[in-house]
């Protein structure tokens, strides 16, 4: 277990950047929203929507071909990093010219009012930005420097929330003179109340300047070596990862787009289709939990797989670590779907958000399927097949677009949370069935998908089962999940103690 217990470890670093940047910028919705009307904070919403997909689209897969290359034996390390980030620094650069040129038509595209194109700009700087931090942060997973990596990630993440508090809750409070007048004059030779909403992009820019300057040490020695000839096989690796990436995109965040426009009017008496999204989008932020311990894992389980590819039983390896994965995020999704009351109320601070709590568990285990796709995705990468992973991106495409637009005008946002379910499923199952042709890995199949079915019977039964009273209802919720806890010690506890054969 000392090769799991490694991973373990590795993925807990990663996840406090992730885990406190998640929090943190949930944090600062209150914030944004009271400082804000809502048409001013459209602006943010509308240009960090097409964020995600400009972000695939600036790194376009580079880091995942990083990784394997690097674990080439004949590669050399250095000089690929060179590369590598030559490349990307060309790349970059033209796209961000590019996106800061075209700010005033893009605006237009996405409905976003002119005169906010130095929005747009700033937005382009912090894509660039970020692109240029990618290979130098992959250096350091494949390095295995974690506490590194997520130091500097802490960084930049308090730097942007500490620049939004300043500038929109303490300049404004300042410049008002509600408290420490004193300091007026210099908050408003520093602030211009112009800027509004601004200053959130302003925020992330200086925090993703500063992510890059801390990592001066993995940029000091980077020489500009740009040979397109030698690039050919990595560009033809990565450009079906970067297909991958959009299709991923689509599958992430197409039903919030959907919802508005499939939602039949009246569906929810006395609500709009706006409220509803609201109320889905809310409740989709529950899932957080679960999404946490993925990104988390992904940061520290890609450098692994592929240092562990050499090994003659890594097979064995892969397997293990699905199989403890799979049951780690069983447990999440049983403890939370079976508590989500609780989770609501604590994070949903209105009660018109609670009603839509019914679709959290089924967001859960749909994230989860995603965590074992990306535990199964293996096989195409260490095979250099990464366009099977497009393929299987477009089928879960296809899927969501198709049950959003079947399911939603008959079971509203609860058909857009089983779409997600059922894209990742299918995403996971084509992985695993095409995995078993191309390279075999022992998984214990059967055996997690019983764990999964328990799993999904018991948060059905504590749903379905009505039980009356806080305290009944409370007991009930936590004997199924105790229940759940006492069989894995059972069942697996002799595996911990002495691996079998799963």
């Amino acid at each position: 277990m000392s090769i799991a217990k490694k991973l373990a470890s590795q993925t807990a670093i990663y996840g406090v950047s992730s885990i406190v940047g998640r929090v943190l910028s949930y944090l600062l919705v209150p914030v944004y929203t009271g400082a804000f009307a809502a048409a001013e904070y459209g602006v943010v919403t509308g240009l960090y929507a097409y964020v995600s997909f400009l972000n695939v689209v600036f790194t376009y897969g580079m880091e995942t071909t990083f990784f394997r290359f690097a674990n080439r034996p004949d590669t050399d390390r250095r000089e690929l990093y060179d590369r590598v980030l030559s490349l990307l620094l060309v790349s970059t650069a033209s796209l961000t010219l590019a996106l800061m040129l075209l700010a005033r038509p893009l605006l237009g595209l996405l409905n976003i009012p002119l005169g906010h194109e130095r929005y747009a700009e700033w937005v382009a700087l912090i894509l660039g930005l970020d692109a240029l931090s990618a290979i130098p942060f992959a250096r350091l997973r494949l390095e295995n420097k974690a506490r590194r990596f997520a130091s500097i990630k802490l960084a930049g993440i308090v730097l942007n929330v500490a620049l939004n508090l300043f500038f929109i809750v303490f300049c404004p409070a300042v410049a008002s003179g509600k408290y420490l007048t004193s300091l007026q004059p210099l908050v408003v030779q520093t602030y211009d109340p112009t800027v509004g909403v601004g200053y959130v992009f302003l925020s992330n820019l200086a925090a993703s300047a500063l992510t890059l300057l801390l990592l001066w040490r993995e940029l000091l020695d980077f020489k500009f070596r740009l040979n397109l000839g030698l690039l050919k096989p990595l560009l033809a690796y990565a450009y079906p990862l970067l297909l991958m990436g959009l299709a991923g995109m689509v599958n992430e965040t197409l039903d919030r787009i959907l919802l508005p426009k499939w939602l039949p009017k009246g569906f929810y008496p006395g609500q709009s289709s706006l409220t509803a999204v609201g109320i889905y989008g809310a409740c989709y932020k529950l899932s957080i939990f679960m999404t946490l311990v993925i990104q988390a894992f992904r940061y520290a389980a890609e450098p692994f797989f592929f240092a562990q590819s050499a090994e003659k039983n890594s097979p064995a390896t892969f397997a293990l670590v699905l199989k403890w994965f799979t049951l780690c995020c069983a447990v999440i999704f049983v403890s939370i779907s079976l508590n989500v009351e609780d989770f609501g109320r604590l994070f949903l601070q209105r009660d018109e958000y609670l009603q839509g709590l019914m679709v959290v568990p089924i967001l859960l285990l749909a994230n989860l399927f995603l965590g074992v796709y990306y535990n199964l995705s293996v096989w195409f990468k260490l095979t250099d097949k990464t366009y099977y992973g497009t393929y299987i991106g477009a089928a879960g495409a296809v899927l969501t677009i198709a049950l959003n637009f079947l399911l939603i005008p008959v079971l509203g946002y609860m058909g857009s949370a089983i779409a997600t379910l059922a894209c990742y499923f299918l995403m996971a199952v084509l992985c695993w069935r095409l995995g078993e042709r191309h390279f075999p890995v022992p998984y214990p199949a059967r055996r997690l998908g019983l764990w999964l079915l328990v799993a999904t019977g018991l948060v059905a039964l504590g749903w379905l089962v009505p039980v009356a009273g806080w305290w009944a209802r409370h007991a009930w919720h936590a004997g199924l999940t105790a229940s759940f806890l006492l069989a894995l010690w059972v069942v697996e506890r002799p595996r911990v103690v002495r691996p079998v054969a799963a």
